[in-house]
């Protein structure tokens, strides 16, 4: 077997089932996981999810809270007083009531009948802020959708580059043996097989690298799909085909802006933030409220009548209140402008990073054909530097130099393909791409 045929690396979509020797590649071991499946399984386990979307329900409950100011207010009333008949309250208060023994049971009833559009303004505004919490809930999905894909192609790659190493190791393995076999026959120099085992060297040293950088991904992987303790999944590659990026940005900054919930979730803070200013304003207004109550005294003294009944009408104006009033309205309206600010912010910073991502996948997707180049060429100069040491025309170092151009580009190679999946991710979730 030549070094050549020994190194030679597999591309994303083509890693092989086994590695040479018969042995299952790291991490094929396990349960096989699609990235579709890693996703489902995250928005299942993972506690962020659950917290977005229990956010969302306790929203949902302040605008039932905020409602329940346009509806009528009722309560029952026991009441059992024994005094001195005909006796009267007097102190403790301005109103001096008869006080006579009884028992009575009754009802009230209490309706607002207007604040001029206050509640209505602060029912409104928690609608809005429950919309934008279920705008949340969905930016936390997205969220956690974008690190699972990120660490399961980064598990991905560490998984290749592992298989990358190891037959680099065996390669060299065998270069080693067959330089100790010419050695020993007195047709190669111990310098020779000198440079051969520090070569043999740093391939182990890589692969060493490598595996640990495998089982920290898997860790990775691990914990943002909600398990506590490392999986030992094997991965399936993924069968999506790597088109080009998009060729203008304009278009996919105009999507993000649409599409993204966090532009949806701060346009309907906004609007809430809007709604309970106007709230805080009409505090300045009166409120209309209706009252009704009714009741039974069944035992009761003489000079009370057996029942009770009465319905009237309150209406509160306020006068002063020490500018109360103005300094809520006031601090409403800077806080509207402040969450307005924020919205403009953020809509910047979503325009950068789609730019910054877009041409991110420009450079990945150009980077594909230069790897991909340089890969041929390395495995063309190790041919050719293995033949020129073979016939004794070139030197341990001309073919460790070879070696080491040829296993850098595998590394290149393999980084470069998942490097364009990882761009196109963070790309598609910068615009809110449906899945």
């Amino acid at each position: 077997m030549t070094l050549a045929q020994g190194v030679r690396a597999q591309s994303p979509e083509s890693s092989p089932a086994a590695t040479t020797d018969g042995s299952n590649p790291p991490g094929q071991t396990g349960k096989p996981l699609t990235r579709e499946q890693a996703e489902a399984i995250a928005l299942n386990n993972n506690p962020q999810i659950t917290i977005g979307r229990l956010r969302a329900l306790e929203a949902q409950q302040y605008v039932r809270e905020t409602r329940s100011g346009l509806l009528p207010t009722a309560y029952l009333s026991l009441t059992g007083v024994d005094a001195e008949s005909g006796s009267r309250i007097a102190a403790g208060g301005l109103t001096n009531s008869i006080v006579y023994p009884r028992a009575a049971a009754g009802a009230t009833v209490s309706q607002l009948i207007t604040d001029f559009g206050r509640t209505t303004n602060l029912l409104s505004s928690s609608e809005f802020q429950a919309k934008a919490e279920d705008q949340n809930a969905l930016a936390t999905v997205a969220d956690t959708t974008l690190a699972v894909d990120q660490a399961f192609y980064n598990s991905l790659e560490a998984r290749d580059l592992v298989t990358v190493a190891e037959q680099t190791v065996r390669a060299r393995q065998t270069l080693v043996d067959k330089i100790q076999a010419l050695t020993n026959a007195k047709l190669k120099s111990e310098l020779d097989l000198s440079f051969s085992k520090v070569d043999l060297a740093r391939a182990r040293l890589l692969l060493l690298e490598s595996q640990n950088n495998y089982q920290t991904s898997l860790a990775a992987l691990s914990a943002i799909l909600g398990y506590p303790d490392e999986q030992d999944f094997d991965l399936v590659q993924p069968d999506e085909p790597m088109t080009p990026p998009a060729p203008d940005v304009h278009t996919l900054i105009s999507q993000a802006l649409r599409q993204r919930p966090e532009v949806g979730a701060l346009q309907y803070q906004v609007e809430s933030a809007q709604k309970n200013s106007a709230a805080e304003h009409d505090l300045k207004l009166p409120t209309v409220t209706a009252l009704g109550v009714v009741g039974t005294v069944p035992v009761r003294d003489p000079a009370i009548p057996n029942w009770y009944g009465a319905v009237g009408v309150n209406v509160n104006i306020p006068v002063f209140n020490g500018f109360l009033f103005n300094a809520r309205a006031k601090t409403a309206d800077l806080q509207t402008e402040a969450v307005r600010q924020s919205l403009a912010n953020l809509r910047n910073n979503i325009a950068r990073d789609v730019r910054t991502s877009w041409q991110d996948t420009n450079r990945a997707y150009q980077r594909l054909s230069v790897t991909q180049q340089l890969r041929e060429q390395a495995n063309l100069a190790l041919d050719l530097a293995q033949q020129r040491y073979s016939l004794g025309l070139g030197s341990i170092v001309e073919f460790s130099q070879a070696e080491l151009g040829k296993t850098e580009a595998d590394i290149a190679d393999t980084d470069a393909a998942y490097q364009y999946r990882l761009t196109q991710i963070i790309l598609a979730y910068t615009i809110a791409a449906p899945k």
